[in-house]
């Protein structure tokens, strides 16, 4: 464990971090919990090659952050959490290792439940269930479609306020990363008529979107965001946006399904200053865990609430918009803002029901 993980930028009072290091096995990693005033904690595992242990560390408490504002945001009764792998090339993912993972992952008695992230496959949740009762994903199914839909809503929304209308047939769309949700995004763009640029760093996920979007023209990934297009959608690992790329953005609108899309929150005045409309990605990209937190919850999963809650993303978008015009201040500040006041809010009527 790191000794001085409090004085890493990324620490904001996180309640819980587990080191997850397991010799035997190779398991190497952390379970962080932001915070658990909304409910337990939920978030996905994000399995990847860190250059370091810190740097995973840094990684499980910024992504962990972002799920108690998108939690809060979506209005369910949950908390952020994030679990993060350290990718090891001498010993690869494995049975021995998801057990010994999910045995930290069942010491913390359900404060933590989780799911798929980047590097975690269908396959690899399959082996997960069978050790831990922790994981998600057993009614939700695939994350990406509702993802997807959750990102097309904010999109429209961004569109109305730039564009004045809601229109995607024949305005163009550079989409970062084409996993799941990016592809997904891919097909809901296409059908509707959207002019479609994608890149991707991995040749046969490329080789794939090609094969299923014939129109999509591919470019390079550090290149996607230098086109001139209505819409720039992040939907890659994170922290894709620095000061460098936003000064070379010449899209009207940024709106995509990565976590952590600016690698600084003041990158946002950047954009402002651009005049391009940023939609905060805790925001757009909460469909995944809408879905999740409908699985989670005790009277069982209600398609029908889920998505009555995905499609209120559009209403928080809307808002957003409105008071970041209002108060002249950039998007993300805004979303930051107003996903506390609804946790201070929740942590009022807690302690008064708990005290009357």
């Amino acid at each position: 464990m790191l000794t001085d993980y409090k004085s890493l930028p990324e620490f904001d009072d996180h309640e819980l971090i587990l080191d997850l290091r397991h010799e035997a096995s190779g398991l190497d990693g952390f379970i962080v919990i932001h915070n658990s005033a909304l409910g337990p904690a939920t978030g996905g595992t994000r399995y990847w090659h860190y250059a370091s242990k810190e740097e995973a560390l840094r990684d499980a408490l910024k992504l962990s952050r972002s799920m108690t504002l998108k939690c809060a945001l979506a209005d369910v009764p949950h908390g952020g959490g994030k679990a993060v792998i350290i990718a090891n090339r001498e010993k690869p993912k494995s049975i021995a290792l998801f057990r010994a993972y999910d045995e930290k992952l069942n010491s913390l008695n359900g404060q933590f439940t989780t799911g798929e992230d980047v590097g975690i496959t269908h396959e690899d949740l399959i082996i997960m269930r069978k050790f831990s009762r922790y994981i998600n994903g057993r009614q939700a199914g695939d994350l990406g479609p509702l993802t997807a839909y959750g990102v097309y809503l904010a999109i429209k929304e961004g569109l109305q306020s730039v564009f004045g209308d809601k229109v995607i047939k024949n305005r163009s769309f550079a989409i970062k990363g084409l996993g799941k949700v990016g592809t997904e995004l891919c097909r809901i763009i296409n059908k509707d008529g959207g002019k479609v640029f994608g890149a991707d760093i991995d040749p046969e996920t490329v080789k794939r979107a090609k094969l299923n979007f014939p129109e999509i023209e591919i470019v390079q990934s550090d290149e996607i965001h230098k086109l001139e297009v209505d819409v720039f959608c992040p939907c890659a690992v994170g922290g894709d946006i620095d000061e460098i790329v936003a000064e070379e953005l010449k899209c009207r609108l940024v709106c995509g399904a990565e976590n952590d899309q600016l690698s600084v929150q003041e990158i946002g005045q950047v954009l402002v200053d651009k005049k391009i409309l940023y939609i905060p990605d805790f925001v757009a990209n909460a469909g995944g865990l809408i879905n999740i937190s409908g699985e989670l919850s005790a009277e069982g999963y209600n398609e029908r609430w889920v998505l009555k809650k995905i499609n209120n993303i559009s209403k928080t978008v809307q808002e957003i918009i409105i008071k970041a015009e209002e108060l002249k201040k950039p998007t993300n500040f805004v979303a930051i803002d107003l996903a506390l006041k609804k946790i201070e809010q929740r942590n009022a009527i807690y302690s008064y029901r708990n005290n009357r």
